[in-house]
């Protein structure tokens, strides 16, 4: 384990649902079948990484025709 992650931001369920706008039994679902962002488990405790969900986020965006700069 690097020291980036001993030192980043890690989030629980409730808020991680929250900034992703579902539910905690979707994240349970997602974590059941292996979607969604990556986590951590330590013993019971399921713990998120703030960059993961950012990158997580990054990854699922969808641009639209609008949303990119014509030149």
């Amino acid at each position: 384990m690097t020291d980036s992650i001993l030192l980043e931001d890690k989030l629980d369920e409730t808020p991680t649902a929250q900034l992703l706008g579902v539910s905690v039994k979707t994240l349970q679902r997602w974590r059941a079948v292996r979607l969604g962002p990556p986590f951590l488990k330590v013993g019971k405790r399921v713990k998120y990484l703030r960059c993961d969900l950012t990158r997580y986020l990054e990854q699922i965006r969808v641009e639209t025709i609008n949303s990119r700069k014509v030149t």
